[in-house]
């Protein structure tokens, strides 16, 4: 079977369903994605063929600003139908083609591959209200950012209409899209490595500065986020540091992500969240006890999440991040947002514990209360991965449904 795969990020969600496909000799495993991307990242299997396209320029600034991303999406779109018409040419011809349709690159596809089935991956359904969009006080929502988030979810709607099948990692993520399409949609969750992801009491991170060396014995609390932002709630979770640090004070924090911005406000140029959090705080925490790791290696992230005493996880009401599944498969104790994503996930007191995502008070106190009871928790710290062994473990659960649809789909 010949299999196109389209994603700006690629591999990104689609790595193991790609890779899976490219270890059979009898398919032949074709990705598209954005070059500029594709350099940054490990790519799938050695027999998937990358085909990059250029960056396209962004909207116009003459463009209506709700337009700008539209026209953007549309501008890679064309750039993505480019490449898409060379493979044809040569004589590619996909039986399914499956694509990311949230930056305008499955605008197109069905226009030059007419007889394949199309698959999108439905991620995020754009809401003025009820989500991610006004949820924070801190940042209220404009009346233009409203307006402006019913027009992001066009690209989506145009590309939607022409798909065979839309696949939703969550419940809570299909439930975001209107009722006429969600029939439409399954729920198959990416997968996450349980094996690899796993619980290890001899797991060590060492730190520069200072020359320490840390492991399962010491009283840690872990915060991961691809980027430090208030999406994740990197400003509650810096804010309720001083309380908890001081109420302990063996215990250390052990801060994974990077400085750009993923969700959200964009800073002006040369600023981050860190360094406007640490200035917030400035002479209220103790930063010999606070570690910023920035972007590790997978290896080490692993690490991270081993020795970890309590993990925090705080999210607006968005896409559940990879790092909570993994934590918890890892059997780590976590203190999470009982935002709605969230909540699919985990229930309280039975393999974590949730909190308002805005209470300070709440979220200090219930990482405090979990480091002084941290023997006590070991149930519910294996309840957390047995969650995710049943429910999202990538070889027995969630690779064999991805596979099971696209197959059922292409014959």
């Amino acid at each position: 079977m010949n299999l196109l795969f389209v994603h700006q990020n690629f591999p990104a969600q689609f790595r193991h369903i790609a890779t899976h496909f490219a270890s059979q000799p009898a398919n032949r495993v074709v990705a598209i994605g954005d070059a500029g991307n594709l350099g940054r990242v490990a790519l799938a299997h050695p027999r998937v063929e990358i085909c990059p396209y250029p960056a396209p320029k962004p909207g116009g600034k003459a463009t209506h600003p709700y337009l700008r991303g539209y026209e953007g999406a549309i501008r890679r779109a064309q750039e993505v139908v480019r490449v898409a018409a060379k493979l044809k040419a040569r004589g590619f011809r996909p039986e399914l083609v499956v694509a990311h349709p949230g930056w305008g690159e499955a605008l197109f596809l069905r226009e030059v591959f007419p007889d394949a089935k199309l698959v999108l991956y439905a991620e995020y359904y754009y809401h003025a209200a009820g989500a991610d969009v006004g949820f924070d006080p801190e940042f209220p929502a404009s009346v233009d950012d409203l307006f402006r988030v019913r027009i992001k979810n066009t690209t989506q709607w145009m590309s939607i209409e022409s798909a065979d099948l839309l696949l939703a990692p969550t419940r809570w993520q299909k439930s975001r899209y209107p009722g006429l399409i969600q029939d439409r949609i399954q729920v198959a969750h990416d997968g996450i490595d349980s094996s690899a992801a796993a619980p290890s009491s001899t797991a060590k991170v060492a730190l520069k500065s200072p020359d320490l060396t840390l492991g399962a014995g010491d009283e840690i609390v872990t915060y991961v986020a691809r980027n430090l932002e208030p999406y994740r709630g990197f400003h509650i979770f810096m804010r309720t540091l001083p309380a908890i640090l001081e109420r302990r004070p063996n215990a250390r924090v052990l801060i994974v992500g990077g400085d750009e911005v993923s969700y959200g406000l964009t800073l002006a140029q040369g600023r981050c969240w860190r360094e406007i959090l640490l200035k917030q705080l400035e002479g209220k925490l103790d930063l010999e006890r606070v570690h910023f790791l920035g972007r590790i290696p997978y290896a080490r992230y692993l690490s991270v999440l081993q020795i970890s005493t309590v993990h925090v996880y705080l999210t607006y009401p968005f896409v559940v991040s990879w790092s909570l599944l993994e934590a918890m498969s890892a059997a780590c104790m976590v203190v999470a947002s009982r935002t709605a994503p969230v909540e699919e996930v985990i229930k309280h007191d039975e393999n974590g514990w949730l909190v308002d995502f805005f209470d300070q008070q709440a979220i200090a106190d219930s990482v405090v209360a979990a480091l002084e009871r941290r023997k006590q928790l070991a149930p519910l710290r294996e309840a957390a991965r047995q969650t995710v062994v049943d429910r999202f473990d990538l070889a027995t659960r969630c690779l064999p449904r991805q596979v099971q649809l696209l197959e059922t789909l292409a014959t």
